[in-house]
């Protein structure tokens, strides 16, 4: 879309002279002589008009090359100062740095796996942060490995988190590392659009069905509006999987036919990371004082 905005300042060979008028003509020349330009002259507006076009097109290059950064760092100051509003600009900063380290564990994996189109990492406050790919990869296990990878990275954050504290001995870089620990194991549910919901695709379809039931729980337990909108998404994404998954379509059935060992070692990262992660919310918990 053009915008002059992105244009950059007409260069002065595209200016015209100042003053109306061009250079006076050397003397002795006859006014036939005078009209008829030098092989040089000629080649001048083309060429100036060549370096103007290939100087737009630079900048629009440049441009595009920071729409990514530039929708990544806008959505992240707003949902910082959405965060700061309540808990305080520390924490707002922190939290979403520590969203922002989890997002980029699901881009890593996209680019290992190979898949185009990833977008950067977009906030949306009180809700998190996403990333969109025009695929999860090729089978259940991609889109697991990519689910995984998330937690994964978000919880060395965390981890990251504790050294700091322990460094300093400020209990706001434990609290914040109880907090980083609590996204991530949340993240587990394992019901998409979470990311244990993926992990799931590669264990059995029917797990989806135990994230359902957490959900419900958490819902009558916590009525918060956030659970509640995540628990809506979560029961039609589980309709819309367990529907594809008994249609008996021979692609969809090939996506989730994976081999045994590769089951047992999701199985086996999604479990230590679940185990790992309630052991690092117990050693960081904080007694609230109020």
């Amino acid at each position: 879309m053009t915008d002059d905005r992105w244009l950059p300042p007409r260069s002065p060979a595209s200016d015209p002279p100042l003053g109306g008028e061009g250079p006076s003509s050397p003397e002795g020349l006859g006014p036939a002589q005078e009209r008829r330009p030098s092989w040089l002259s000629r080649l001048a507006a083309p060429l100036a008009a060549l370096v103007a076009f290939f100087s737009k097109i630079k900048v629009v290059l440049l441009a595009l090359a920071k729409v990514k950064f530039l929708a990544t760092a806008g959505t992240m100051l707003v949902s910082i100062a959405a965060y700061a509003s309540l808990w305080g600009w520390k924490f707002g900063v922190g939290f979403v740095l520590l969203l922002l380290v989890h997002e980029y564990g699901h881009v890593i994996q996209l680019h290992r796996e190979g898949i185009k189109g990833v977008s950067a990492p977009l906030f949306i406050p009180f809700l998190g942060a996403v990333v969109w790919s025009k695929s999860l990869g090729d089978d259940a296990a991609a889109e697991a490995r990519v689910g995984l990878a998330g937690p994964i990275l978000g919880s060395v954050a965390a981890a990251g988190c504790v050294v700091l504290y322990a460094a300093t001995g400020d209990d706001f870089f434990r609290a914040l590392a109880f907090t980083g620990f609590f996204l991530n194991l949340f993240n587990l549910l394992p019901i998409s659009p979470l990311d244990g919901g993926r992990a799931a695709a590669a264990l059995s379809p029917w797990v989806w069905l135990l994230g359902v039931f957490g959900m419900v729980v958490l819902v009558l337990t916590v009525p918060n509006p956030i659970i509640i909108l995540i628990a809506v998404l979560a029961v039609w994404q589980t309709y819309n999987r367990f529907k594809q998954f008994r249609s008996g379509d021979p692609e969809i059935r090939k996506y989730y036919a994976i081999g045994r060992r590769q089951r047992i070692m999701i199985a086996a990262t999604y479990l230590v990371l679940v185990v790992a992660l309630v052991v690092a919310m117990d050693a960081t918990h904080l007694e609230r004082s109020l």
